[in-house]
């Protein structure tokens, strides 16, 4: 997998690249980072890459020129250092934007399965409309605020995404179990000793009966879900396991009342 991102401030992007999960898969040779500075790109003299509103307003808007150019000036090197007359396959271009689609779990899977990914980042007050348009293949979020830019989104799509091939994690099951990959919270953990305290590990998960830890943990994580982010169960069918533990736990929240 190749990622690149599009921005001004390819030097914030150094250490997350070459840190953690991140720097060990390109270590690895799993996934290919890199950075264009898209100022390079720019058309005049002075590498300006925004002017005024068309029709008037505050705040500057990114051109497209220079955009188009960058992005079409990378996927032109990776064709030539191809050395083959098939082309390459076109890679998704993704917008760092507060009006686009929420990032999820299920969107890194998605996304995880490409080739080649180009972030975009914005800066100023924001894009010139033929970028949305005519440049980028989806517009993403990361949540309902805004950012002086879109650096930081694109670190936290990009490390939710590359976690998630093969090879990446010392534990492959770790990304499967994780929350959100179910579809539900992640059970409760516990780690040595088994008191501190006062506070006791679940005997449960002591007793060496892999069904029974597996059915706690699975109660656990949909109560858990059920207590946090109910929201996540909305439109679910639920199993009869998962009724009567819905149940019980709305039967034990009349009780307290």
């Amino acid at each position: 997998m190749r990622i690149d991102v599009m921005t001004l401030f390819p030097e914030m992007f150094e250490g997350v690249f070459n840190s953690s999960i991140l720097g060990k898969a390109k270590d690895k040779g799993i996934v290919q980072l890199g950075t264009v500075n898209f100022r390079d790109y720019a058309n005049n003299k002075h590498n300006t890459v925004d002017d005024y509103p068309y029709g008037g307003g505050g705040g500057m808007v990114l051109k497209a020129e220079p955009l188009f150019t960058a992005v079409e000036s990378l996927t032109a090197q990776l064709q030539e250092s191809a050395g083959s007359d098939e082309p390459v396959k076109k890679p998704r271009v993704i917008l760092m934007c507060p009006q686009g689609e929420p990032f999820s779990q299920r969107k890194a899977e998605e996304l995880s399965q490409e080739e080649h990914l180009i972030f975009v980042c914005g800066h100023y007050e924001g894009y010139d409309e033929r970028i949305r348009e005519f440049l980028v293949t989806d517009e993403l979020s990361i949540g309902d605020y805004v950012l002086t830019g879109g650096e930081l989104p694109a670190m936290v799509m990009i490390d939710a995404v590359v976690r998630l091939k093969p090879g990446v994690l010392g534990n492959e099951m770790s990304a499967v179990t994780d929350s959100f990959s179910t579809g539900l919270l992640e059970y409760p953990q516990y780690t040595r000793p088994v008191e501190f305290r006062d506070m006791r590990v679940p005997d449960i998960l002591m007793s060496g009966h892999h069904k029974n830890i597996d059915a706690w943990r699975r109660q656990q994580s949909f109560l858990r879900t059920l207590k946090r982010r109910p929201d996540m169960l909305e439109g679910r069918k639920l199993s009869k396991e998962e009724a009567q533990w819905k149940r019980e736990y709305e039967q034990e929240l009349r009780e307290k009342k």
